[in-house]
């Protein structure tokens, strides 16, 4: 489950989450469901989530249903704090999450989006410090016993810029780094790799 940041349509396919979706639906094998979302619809990702994890359909997540659940989330900006947020209610339900991945990840208003909570078995963070706004350097485990920071990633976009062309120039002038983090296709990449390593690989013929 994906979240775009800002005021991103879940379906503009300019924007790095939402093409990170369309890549995994292609290439994830059956059974594997992939959705994005905006940012302000978390409580429609839960319930997609709680439909998918509710196997047998009787409306109510038996122990194993939630043991068997293996959910991912991952977000750019608002949308990475919306991930862990959406995290943490799951785990008041305990539903464990494999990974939590955050791209420039700028907390909402009343979320707290450094603090990974135990019931996620890993977590990575890419960030930037360039401009006005910029993501959280640093996430940490609230229970480091059961949680794997598997890195904060810092990129430099004043080392190495990006060009952006497709996205409004008030984005490109006011949140110059922001953007071209979300435009990377770098870092989207390897988002894509920790997600594909983590999702159970087809079998061979």
């Amino acid at each position: 489950m994906g979240f775009v940041g800002g005021f991103v349509s879940r379906d503009d396919m300019v924007h790095g989450p939402v093409q990170l979706a369309a890549r995994l639906r292609h290439d994830c094998p059956p059974g594997v469901h992939v959705e994005v979302l905006e940012n302000r619809r978390r409580e429609a990702a839960h319930a997609e989530i709680m439909r998918f994890v509710d196997v047998d359909r009787d409306g109510t997540l038996s122990p194993e249903e939630k043991k068997n659940a293996r959910i991912i989330l991952y977000g750019h900006s608002w949308g990475a704090s919306e991930a862990v947020t959406l995290a943490r209610e799951l785990g008041k339900e305990g539903i464990p999450v494999l990974l939590t991945v955050q791209v420039d990840s700028v907390p909402k208003p009343g979320e707290n989006d450094k603090d990974i909570p135990a019931n996620v078995a890993e977590a990575a963070n890419f960030y930037e410090l360039d401009g006005i706004l910029h993501g959280r350097p640093q996430i940490r485990a609230a229970d480091p016993s059961r949680t794997h920071i598997i890195g904060n990633f810092r990129i430099d976009y004043k080392a190495n810029p990006i060009r952006c062309d497709q996205y409004p120039w008030w984005d490109r002038f006011f949140t110059k780094a922001h953007t071209e983090m979300e435009c990377d296709p770098k870092v989207w990449a390897q988002v894509e790799s920790l997600i594909q390593s983590r999702l159970p690989q087809p079998r061979q013929p």
